[in-house]
């Protein structure tokens, strides 16, 4: 069969690829993408859902391009006399044609998706904590609200350094702030999962991991650890809250009268957290 015998088959599948995208493409991306997670929690889970709408909106093009192709080949090329002998078809070698434009359409969306992750993860946006220093600090970063995660066997608990290092068992954050997460543990290796914040943060012994998230409206925050961490793994979860600044004023003023006898004891916040003994639990 010669190329001339391949044109309209081409034509046909490239018309009805064309028309499956052009429909679907904009059903991912202002149907399903506003309910893709994390969610609008803060600015960091927003862009991460811009992400993934990017991500399942350049995967359309691809999955209609197989799923269109095998469809018409099912179609086009099925056994149409089933009274006779089934006959293999002829013995296709390959189309170097073909072969040249898949490898270069694959490439260019994987160099472009190369790009486009780099830059979203310079940008202020990707809350997965960059360590101790990070490569890139948000804009007022000098002026963000501290706030220290201490992850241990099998629990968080939370200090404000700037409410005079208080500790409370349930995180509670402003709306329509700038907040940075020092994220640690006391024991064995944890990750703070802050899912509407779209914040997931390693917390390993001994180790300052910075995550900086933008808080928007006041929801509710569901907080889980990521990382197995022994037994009760599968228990360490919380609820925390971001709500208006007047409301959260109130709750700190709260916080520091109920637990001022125990913050007396702690050591004074710093930006490693590694008292002994260690490996509680383990």
């Amino acid at each position: 069969m010669n190329t001339a015998d391949h044109t309209p088959h081409f034509r046909r599948v490239a018309l009805l690829w064309l028309i499956a995208t052009a429909i679907l493409t904009p059903i991912v991306i202002f149907v399903f993408g506003p309910g893709l997670p994390p969610g609008n929690g803060s600015a960091q889970a927003a862009g991460q859902v811009t992400d993934n709408t990017v991500l399942l909106a350049l995967s359309v093009p691809v999955a209609m391009a197989v799923l269109v192709t095998l469809g018409y080949e099912i179609w086009a090329f099925r056994e149409r006399d089933l009274t006779g002998p089934v006959l293999d078809g002829p013995a296709i070698t390959g189309n170097s044609s073909v072969q040249m434009w898949w490898l270069i359409i694959t490439t260019s969306l994987v160099l472009f998706l190369a790009g486009f992750g780099s830059v979203r993860l310079l940008e202020d946006g990707s809350g997965g904590g960059q360590g101790p220093s990070p490569l890139v600090n948000p804009a007022g970063y000098k002026h963000a609200l501290q706030v220290q995660v201490l992850a241990q066997q099998w629990n968080f608990t939370y200090r404000y350094p700037g409410y005079g290092g208080v500790e409370t068992p349930m995180l509670e954050l402003p709306a329509n702030t700038l907040v940075e997460f020092h994220v640690t543990s006391l024991d064995v290796v944890h990750s703070f999962w802050a899912y509407q914040l779209g914040v997931k943060a390693d917390a390993n012994p001994g180790v300052d991991n910075i995550a900086y998230v933008n808080t928007t409206h006041p929801t509710l925050i569901n907080i889980h650890c990521a990382e197995l961490c022994g037994v009760w793994h599968g228990y360490m979860f919380q609820t925390g809250k971001v709500v208006s600044k007047a409301d959260f004023a109130s709750w700190i003023q709260g916080a520091q009268k109920t637990y001022a006898p125990a913050a007396k004891n702690l050591t004074p916040y710093s930006k490693t957290y590694f008292p002994s003994p260690l490996g509680r639990g383990a």
